[in-house]
C-alpha cells in the first residue's frame, strides 16, 4: 500500500481537528459543551455509519462467512490482548493508569477513522466497510463489559446484558435485516443516512481538536505511560494481528482490513468509559489525543508493511 496515499488520508482527517481547536481557544465553544458533540457522534452518526457500511455489501454465503470469521477473530484478539496485559500489570493493577493501558492497547478508532481510510485504500472492496462495523461491534461488546471491569475493578460490568445491549449492538441489529434480505431503501433516506454516517470522521476529529485545546501540551509529552499505550495500540497490536492473520487461511482482503483497523489510533471510547466511571479521565483523554497525533506516522508505516 502507498505510504504517500495513506499519509495524505490521515493528514486530511487530522486537519479536521483544527477548527475545533480554534473555536475552543477563541471561546466560541465552551469546554463544558464538548460532551454534547460527543453525544451527537455516539447516538446519531455512529448508527448511521453502521447502516451505511452494511448497505455497501449484499448478502451471500461468502460475505456472511467472512463477516462471521471477522467477528470471531476480532473478539478473540481483543479479549486475549486485554486479559494478557491485565495479568502482566497485576502488581500495578491498583493504579488506574496501568489499567487504562490495558484497554488503550486494544481499542482503536476503527469506525470514525477506519472507514474513511478503508474507502481511500480499498475502494474496489466495499465489503471492508461491513468488516469495520463488525470490528466496532466486538470492540464495544468487550468494552462495555471487560473494558468497564478493567477500569473500575467492579465485576458487575461483566454480564450478558452489558455485552449484548449497547449502542453498537442496537445499531447493528437495525442494519442486519437490510443485509440479510438485500433490502433497498428510498434514495432520499439512503442519502440522509450516508451523509450523517460520513460526518463521523470530521465530527470525531473536531471533538479531538476541542479536547486538545483544553489540555496543556506538556501533559501529553512528558508522561511515558502515554507513549507506552500508543506504542502498544498503534504498533505492537497491529503487528501482532498481522503476524497471526498471515498464518490463518482466511480471505486476503479481510486480513488487510483487520490490520488497518487495528492500526487506527486509540479510540475515544477509552475516554468515554473513564468519564462514565469517573476514573482516570485526564489520563484517558491525553492517551487518545497523543495517539491521534501519532497516527500521522504510525498508520502509514503499518500500511506500508501491508
Amino acid at each position: 500500500m502507498s505510504f504517500t496515499i495513506t499519509l495524505a488520508a490521515v493528514a486530511t482527517m487530522l486537519l479536521y481537528a483544527v477548527p475545533g481547536y480554534i473555536l475552543v481557544k477563541a471561546r466560541a465553544i465552551k469546554p463544558e459543551n464538548i460532551p454534547n458533540f460527543s453525544k451527537m457522534l455516539l447516538y446519531v452518526c455512529q448508527p448511521c455509519l453502521t447502516f451505511y457500511s452494511f448497505c455497501k455489501v449484499s448478502f451471500s454465503a461468502r460475505s456472511f462467512l467472512n463477516l462471521s470469521v471477522c467477528f470471531v477473530l476480532t473478539l478473540t484478539f481483543q479479549t486475549a490482548m486485554i486479559l494478557l496485559l491485565f495479568l502482566l500489570f497485576k502488581k500495578k493493577r491498583q493504579e488506574i493508569s496501568w489499567r487504562l493501558i490495558a484497554i488503550s492497547a486494544v481499542f482503536s478508532n476503527c469506525g470514525f477513522m477506519g472507514v474513511p481510510l478503508l474507502e481511500k485504500l480499498l475502494p474496489e472492496h466495499p465489503e471492508v466497510l461491513a468488516y469495520s462495523s463488525v470490528f466496532s461491534l466486538t470492540m464495544n461488546m468487550v468494552g462495555w463489559s471487560l473494558g468497564m471491569y478493567v477500569i473500575s475493578l467492579d465485576k458487575k460490568y461483566v454480564s450478558p446484558k452489558k455485552i449484548l445491549v449497547n449502542p453498537a449492538t442496537l445499531s447493528l441489529a437495525a442494519a442486519l435485516p437490510f443485509y440479510f434480505l438485500n433490502l433497498s431503501t428510498p434514495a432520499w433516506f439512503q442519502d440522509a443516512v450516508t451523509l450523517l454516517g460520513r460526518m463521523s470522521a470530521p465530527l470525531c476529529m473536531l471533538i479531538m481538536g476541542m479536547r486538545l485545546a483544553t489540555v496543556k501540551p506538556i501533559n501529553l509529552l512528558t508522561d511515558p505511560k502515554l507513549y507506552l499505550s500508543v506504542v502498544l495500540n498503534q504498533i505492537f497490536y497491529p503487528l501482532t494481528v498481522f503476524a497471526l492473520t498471515c498464518v490463518l487461511p482466511i480471505d486476503g482482503t479481510l486480513k488487510i482490513t483487520l490490520v488497518i483497523l487495528s492500526a487506527c489510533p486509540v479510540a475515544s471510547m477509552v475516554q468515554n468509559y473513564a468519564e462514565i466511571l469517573g476514573k482516570g479521565q485526564d489520563k484517558a483523554a491525553n492517551t487518545v489525543l497523543l495517539g491521534t497525533a501519532a497516527s500521522i506516522l504510525t498508520v502509514p508505516l503499518i500500511c506500508l508493511i501491508l
